[in-house]
């Protein structure tokens, strides 16, 4: 028979251990940072894609940009894959998916035919395109609503069964609430819309497909992709004045032109890339998509930090810092496939068209320009 010294003993012991493993989950919660604040059970993935790249770094031997850092790592068998700029395809694994309202339609109905419970990455549907803009704001919003009540009811119970997030209509625009909620240094994302690119602002590779391919990475299946081409464009001294993050971009379209970046992700470097905003550096990469361009993407830097802060994500901020040189910034001498530079400290104010938009001018000289075309901004 137990005597009462063993009991307690005993019971001291439990306790000290349930005290143990509290304090071990408590550890594991805090350390495991989740994507998003919508996505608590999707963790952070920065560690398993260093392990990834490591393995691909020890293959080809030689640095890489961050756009191949970020591509790399997302590959499905890093180990075997063949990787060729401008060659081969590459089978990779998406982090996230983000639809609008036009082309989540088909995308949720071909996802629903798989007769998968649930999708396999975190997705969200996003209510922007189908509201027109024809009145005002509240009437126009109230008006999408009626016309569109059917395909909004179909977004949301659809998305509510197979566990992707919806934002209704009002909620904002589709790339705003990506930027403010989802991106994160290092994400690869895919995205139903043409301009989803703008997420590179906080140094993601985000991607526009269509709704085929969306259903794919839902679906647990490789995304294909033909390996890109890397555009380096370095940019030194500051932006000044008038000078604004859209007359980078309007600087490069006149450039590249809007075939000059097919096949290609075009990736910002130097020194001059602090004086740029997060949200300035969203602009850029939303509007890279004028110029065929896969995408476009950032380096991890401090005005990131800032931004990740600002819409309290601290947490995401302080994880992205720990991986900064091994993931999410361009190892030294990594080669681009053509760089471009740019002065930020001589560049103006920049007008572009009529047409094509490639048609770059400084704003300074535009009066100089044939009164035709002149007329054509008017």
């Amino acid at each position: 028979m137990a005597t009462i010294t063993q009991l307690l003993t005993k019971q001291v012991r439990t306790l000290r251990l349930v005290s143990c493993e509290s304090r071990c989950l408590h550890t594991s919660r805090v350390a495991n940072v989740a994507m998003s604040k919508f996505d608590q059970n999707s963790p952070m993935p920065y560690e398993k894609l260093v392990k990834n790249l490591e393995v691909v770094k020890g293959r080809l031997n030689r640095p890489l940009t961050l756009s191949e850092k970020i591509l790399y790592s997302h590959l499905d068998d890093p180990a075997n894959q063949d990787i060729e700029r401008g060659e081969s395809y590459l089978r990779l694994r998406p982090d996230r998916v983000a639809m609008q309202d036009a082309t989540a339609q088909m995308a949720m109905l071909q996802f629903i035919s798989s007769g998968l419970p649930k999708v396999a990455v975190p997705s969200t549907i996003h209510c922007d395109h189908l509201i027109q803009a024809q009145i005002e704001g509240n009437q126009d919003l109230a008006r999408a609503k009626d016309i569109n009540k059917e395909v909004y009811n179909f977004l949301a119970t659809s998305g509510a069964k197979y566990g992707v997030g919806f934002w209704k209509p009002g909620s904002g625009i589709i790339h705003q609430i990506i930027l403010e909620n989802y991106a994160f240094p290092g994400l690869l994302m895919v995205g139903t819309d043409s301009h989803t690119p703008n997420g590179g602002g906080l140094g993601g590779l985000c991607i526009g497909v269509g709704g085929a391919d969306a259903v794919d990475v839902m679906a647990d299946i490789p995304w294909e992709l033909k390996c890109p081409r890397v555009i380096g464009v370095k940019l030194t001294g500051k932006l000044s004045g008038w000078t604004s993050p859209k007359d980078v971009i309007l600087k490069v379209a006149g450039i590249l032109t809007v075939k000059g970046g097919t096949m290609s992700i075009v990736e910002y470097f130097g020194s001059g890339v602090d004086s740029i905003s997060a949200t300035g550096m969203g602009t850029i990469c939303n509007m890279g998509a004028e110029l065929g361009a896969t995408t476009s993407v950032f380096p991890f830097n401090q005005r990131m930090v800032d931004y990740l802060a600002a819409t309290e994500r601290q947490g995401i901020a302080d994880e992205a810092t720990k991986y900064k040189e091994s993931l999410l910034s361009p190892d030294p001498g990594c080669k681009y496939d053509q760089v471009i530079e740019i002065d930020l400290n001589t560049l103006q104010p920049h007008v572009n068209g009529p047409s094509p938009l490639t048609c770059a001018h400084p704003s300074l000289t535009w009066r100089q320009l044939p009164r035709p075309m002149v007329g054509l901004w008017r």
